[in-house]
């Protein structure tokens, strides 16, 4: 058998040192792709978040908006029916008066009292009647 004692001369192509070494070009493009992409990315999220906010804000403001809807027709509808209520005694007592004027005796006491009395509900019924144009 026999050994060669010379020195076998490598086969690989040696490597320069500039291509061995990443390129700097090529570490700042990818440096400034992550960073586009982390801001791109937070805007995105951030418009996300306003949209699902403002479609958040916009259910909770039509729940109240009929919540008072509702509220203001119950409070209509209890106002004019004792405006209605109202009008009846109104109209009661006008014809108490009426009658008492008619059958006019000497004791003018009934006459007075039911005149108060008119002058009361006709009150009443101005300020529930002032109520229900506020309600309106």
């Amino acid at each position: 058998m026999s050994y060669y004692t010379e020195p076998v001369a490598n086969t690989s192509p040696t490597r320069n040192k500039k291509t061995r070494k990443t390129s700097p070009k090529i570490v700042i493009l990818i440096w400034i792709l992550l960073i586009g992409a982390g801001v791109t990315g937070a805007l995105l999220y951030s418009n996300h978040l306003k949209k699902s906010m403002l479609e958040q804000l916009e259910a909770k403001l039509h729940i109240q908006t009929e919540r008072m809807k509702a509220d203001y027709t119950t409070q209509l509808s209890t106002l004019s029916q004792e405006v209605q209520t109202l009008q009846s005694k109104v109209e009661t007592f006008n014809e108490l008066l009426t009658f008492t004027k008619d059958n006019t005796s000497d004791k003018t006491d009934n006459s007075n009292k039911l005149y108060s009395q008119l002058s009361d509900v006709k009150q009443q019924l101005a300020k529930l009647q002032k109520q229900m144009d506020l309600l309106k």
